[in-house]
């Protein structure tokens, strides 16, 4: 019951957010909302206000904000309404659909500083080596205790962890280019990381176990760094599922999410007392909100992204395209996803009950 209420919680923050970012511009640009609705399927609650029914539905999967003559056809005396989603210009459009994913960002920033602030708890770490492991790659390198990592092949490090998720998600073998800096001097080295047989993964020979604990203005900065760690692991973890370096047991909807990574979180967390409860569903909201809003932006059919793509082709062509076109992609693309999402269910499903 725990894991029930802690995800339908999480998930509701994290739509609530997205939903209220394509509210709140779609009043900005006179755009009329018909229904603000959080999750999906059949409507156990709602009222109405303004001319706008709030609804709360039965699954809490999902959830929507629908305009007025969003799908691009007229009422029934073949002319858009005052308050029609195509009657607002390309500009005002385009900052409505765009506003839910900016949002999803704005409350992982939020929610990224509110972690950063439990400093008593949470292990924030820069990326240093404080310690080089003897015969490592890092040590064969010329590389001592101490030196700070910058990059990786080009790649800006902020925080530890993620040379860690670039070993994991980004590394395809051979040497690498490392730029570190020691004593204020900035020096630059060809690495081989080197396979560790206890869990088959490549390591640069290099630990850190001093705690970083932010102060004042320290905290913002910080606070982006996480927000911009998760967004490299939500961008790194697509592409790893489109290069097949993802198996279907590492993939979850949203039966796998509560069951696996919710309720598991919690399970491990809770021994430790509330705040670790708390910092972990925060850190979990955090994730959800930075995916929701990246997978928002592809450009998909029926998602964001996809409608974003409509609108910037009505700019470059100077007209719309036509809106029964447009809404037959859309549809199809809605199939797609109803397809998938059974096909995550049961994937859910298989994760859970088979091992």
């Amino acid at each position: 019951m725990v894991t029930l209420i802690l995800f339908i919680v999480i998930f509701g923050v994290v739509v609530i957010a997205h939903e209220f970012g394509h509210f709140l511009l779609a009043k900005a640009n006179g755009i009329h909302v018909v229904e603000f609705a959080v999750g999906m399927g059949p409507t156990i609650c709602g009222f109405k206000k303004k001319g706008t029914k709030y609804s709360l539905k039965l699954f809490p999967i999902g959830g929507a904000c629908m305009f007025e003559g969003e799908d691009g056809l007229a009422d029934k005396d073949g002319e858009e309404t005052e308050g029609s989603f195509q009657k607002a210009s390309v500009w005002g459009r385009i900052s409505t659909v765009v506003a839910g994913p900016v949002f999803n960002f704005i409350l992982a920033i939020i929610i990224a500083f509110i972690m950063v602030n439990m400093t008593d708890i949470i292990a924030i770490r820069d990326p240093v080596a404080t310690q080089v492991v003897e015969g490592g790659g890092a040590q064969l390198a010329g590389m001592q205790d101490g030196d700070e990592i910058i990059s990786i092949n080009g790649e800006r490090m902020r925080l530890y962890q993620e040379i860690s998720l670039y070993m994991q998600a980004s590394y395809s073998g051979g040497d690498i280019k490392v730029v570190y800096e020691r004593d204020g001097t900035r020096n630059t080295t060809m690495l081989t990381p080197q396979l560790d047989e206890a869990t088959g993964a490549y390591m640069l020979g290099v630990i850190n176990a001093d705690y970083v604990e932010p102060k004042g203005f320290e905290t913002l900065k910080y606070a982006w760094y996480e927000m911009r760690y998760s967004v490299k692991a939500t961008y790194k973890s697509l592409g790893m599922i489109f290069r097949g370096k993802v198996s279907r047991k590492d993939v979850a909807g949203p039966v796998g999410i509560a069951v696996n990574v919710v309720g598991k979180t919690y399970e491990s967390a809770k021994d430790y007392g509330w705040q670790s409860v708390l910092l972990s569903m925060l850190n979990i909201t955090l994730m959800l909100s930075v995916n929701l809003g990246i997978l928002n932006l592809l450009p998909i059919p029926a998602l964001d992204g996809g409608r974003l793509v409509f609108l910037f082709l009505e700019i470059i062509r100077g007209k719309p395209i036509p809106p029964e076109k447009e809404g037959m992609v859309h549809f199809a693309g809605l199939m797609f996803f109803m397809v998938l999402m059974v096909f995550i269910f049961f994937n859910d499903l298989a994760n859970i009950f088979i091992k």
